[in-house]
């Protein structure tokens, strides 16, 4: 085993700070649609039920220009390596701050009036940090107290499950052993200590007296190999860190689901199937709904055959015991990378007359699942809908998918001639003809062969990034609207054979050669090769978006009516679309911009700030943090950003004043924290 060399300083000149703020808050037993104390953040999401909410109204439409940055915190010398894209939320807690930071994901306590550090905690994995599937900071820490006792903990980049004393950071040594609970072992399977591909950027998730923690891979969609580790979901004990549960994502033979492998083996061989994304708990019916992604293969199932539980699913465990309650699965055999990527929102709505306690749950594919939380059942029809079958040899195709009635759609799921890009009439003429060579079949379009009968594969919306992505959206519990971040674009999906000198797959996602492709007048798609496709998959006309605007947006669905209230296209229009040669001298309202982001919503506000750069009226290249009312969608501020957002927002009140603090980073600009806070009269 690699050797771990662990590091913590505490600073001693704010001890006595650290001391004035020592009055105890148990863990609530509340509803999780009850606010939390307006001067706490206790959970990546505000609350357990994932909400990003607060009763907050200092800050709001008559003066959010106003704000200004209270304070900083760079991230460059916590690592070996400056950190680019810092995807934390901080937690605040008895007025103090919690999150993690840097390349190698050391955990700090700020003070949350100045941003200084009061004390670090850092592991050094080696060769295990090193080969490590999910690297750098992370998305935070997650905290627990029975009244006395305090602890923060989170999961290192080499899968190790670390609980500290929130005062000092000190390792907790009755904790584990010394402080430390290895998650790659007592898996219920070998996984090698050092190489072994499993890893977490979510947060823990803790309730009661239990830590919930899930699993995550290597990010993309050729694997090298036909096995590999299986995400199971755990529960271990908060205070001694024994394991107290297992849940099998894939089934074992004898457990409910594994007939769903429909081929013999299939299930004992492949991997994945973890629940890499965030967690909601309701404590009245002590569950924890686990968001659980595909198996090995992202657009290639053929060493899967079958619906394959519980891949793309939301299962409903007992807290105490990981017992399944329900599950509900959101695609079956799913071919499109369509991980369920965020906690469910839990929420109670009323519905034909009666409160139902519900969960929504949002997707990449654009859709909102509403379901019933103590059962599963949805609030609104899903029928399950025929959809077409591709042509990849020994693929397995599901002839329906679960479509919801309501709520609508929230994000583009077609490709055809009334979505594509309609800048100009040649514009228009060019997507047209690019899409003429691929298959076009809505959001369940399968993938298909890129490389036969003139096809380029296929095109699909969302692509693959979303619709809505890990950060999740947020929700109102007062006008039972839930707020979501959502961007339009388009994914190619080619299949084509695999080279064995790179993967055990004998077809994987790629590109067809360009023997394979039509010439003709197509621009920016013409041959050799697809240039008409960007490093993440996304498919352009001319180097513009092949959808037509707006390519980011943020909805507002109301639960009490299934319907979209509002919608509003978010961020400033790119710079490669605003300046592009073939769009002069037109007049191009904004866009929004493509990214991944989640809103914060507080009294009268919803709140979130810009993917990627753009550059500002006064010259400078930067983002904004956008603020809209929450009722129209009309935008009421906007402040600046030297840099995208990158973590999802959240805010406190302390000594009067409230705050808005948000992870930034991209490009060239290294992380850091922003805090903003109105000018002190």
């Amino acid at each position: 085993m690699a050797s771990t060399s662990r590091r913590t300083v505490l600073f001693s000149a704010v001890a006595g700070f650290i001391a004035s703020r020592m009055p105890v808050f148990a863990q609530g037993k509340a509803s999780v649609d009850e606010a939390l104390p307006d001067t706490e953040w206790r959970h990546y999401a505000g609350n357990l039920g994932s909400h990003r909410y607060s009763p907050l109204d200092q800050i709001n439409a008559g003066n959010f220009n106003d704000l200004e940055i209270a304070w900083r915190f760079k991230t460059d010398s916590f690592g070996p390596r400056p950190e680019y894209m810092y995807e934390g939320t901080p937690l605040l807690i008895k007025g103090l701050m919690y999150v993690t930071a840097g390349s190698r994901r050391d955990v700090v306590c700020l003070n949350p009036r100045t941003g200084e550090v009061i004390w670090m905690h850092g592991e050094d994995e080696g060769q295990r940090g090193v080969h490590a599937p999910r690297q750098l900071s992370g998305h935070g820490v997650a905290y627990w107290s029975d009244g006395k006792d305090e602890r923060i903990v989170y999961v290192t980049p080499g899968y190790r499950l670390i609980a500290l004393d929130a005062a000092t950071g000190v390792l907790v040594k009755s904790f584990g052993v010394n402080g430390v609970v290895d998650l790659k072992m007592n898996d219920d399977q070998q996984i090698d200590l050092v190489t072994g591909e499993v890893g977490l950027h979510s947060t823990p998730v803790v309730a009661k007296n239990t830590i919930v923690v899930g699993a995550a891979h290597l990010s993309g969609d050729v694997p090298r190999y036909r096995t590999n580790v299986k995400g199971y979901v755990r529960g271990f004990d908060a205070r001694t860190g024994k394991r107290k549960w297992i849940f099998h994502t894939i089934p074992r033979k004898g457990e409910f689901g594994y007939d769903t492998w429909l081929r013999k083996g299939d299930a004992e061989r492949v991997g994945n199937t973890g629940a890499w994304a965030q967690m909601s708990v309701d404590l009245e019916f002590n569950t924890v709904y686990l968001p659980v992604e595909l198996p090995t293969g992202d657009q290639v199932g053929i060493y899967r055959e079958g619906p394959t539980l519980f891949s793309e699913s939301i299962v409903a465990v007992d807290l105490d015991t990981g017992q399944r309650k329900w599950h509900y699965q959101t695609i079956h055999h799913g071919l499109w990378d369509r991980d369920i990527p965020c906690a469910a929102i839990i929420c109670d709505i009323p519905h034909e007359g009666r409160i139902v306690k519900a969960l929504a749950q949002p997707t990449k594919q654009g859709f909102l699942y509403v379901l019933d939380r103590q059962n599963g059942k949805p609030v609104w029809p899903i029928p399950e809908t025929p959809v077409p079958a591709g042509d990849v040899p020994g693929e397995w195709y599901s002839p329906t998918q679960p479509i919801p009635s309501k709520p609508p759609a929230y994000s583009v799921q077609n490709v055809n001639a009334d979505t594509i890009i309609d800048f100009t009439p040649e514009l228009h003429a060019k997507g047209l003809e690019l899409i003429s060579h691929y298959r076009t079949d809505g959001v369940y379009n399968p993938p298909t062969l890129g490389t036969t009968n003139g096809s380029w594969g296929s095109l699909c919306a969302p692509g693959l990034l979303g619709g809505t992505n890990w950060p999740g959206g947020c929700y109102d519990p007062d006008t039972q609207i839930v707020y979501l971040f959502s961007q339009n674009s388009v994914a190619v999906l080619s299949i084509v054979p695999g080279d064995p000198k790179y993967t055990q797959f004998e077809y994987v996602h790629g590109v067809p050669s360009a023997a394979s492709m039509p010439a003709g007048p197509m621009g920016s798609v013409s041959p050799p090769g697809p240039p008409h496709a960007t490093p993440d998959g996304e498919s352009t006309v001319d180097g513009l978006p092949l959808l037509k605007p707006p390519y980011g947006v943020i909805s507002a669905i109301d639960l009490k009516s299934g319907d979209i209230a509002w919608q509003v296209a978010h961020g400033e229009t790119p710079d490669n679309v605003k300046h592009h040669p073939a769009l002069k001298g037109l007049d191009i309202p904004r866009t929004g911009r493509p990214g991944i982001l989640g809103p914060l919503v507080t009294k009268t506000l919803v709140i979130c700030g810009e993917a990627g750069f753009a550059t500002m009226p006064f010259g400078v290249r930067g983002a904004m943090l956008r603020a809209y009312d929450k009722t129209t969608g009309d935008e009421k501020g906007a402040v600046y950003i030297p840099a995208p957002q990158s973590g999802a927002p959240m805010t406190y009140m302390l000594d009067g004043q409230q705050y808005i603090v948000l992870a930034i980073g991209g490009g060239n600009y290294s992380a850091e924290l922003v805090a903003f806070r109105l000018p002190r009269a």
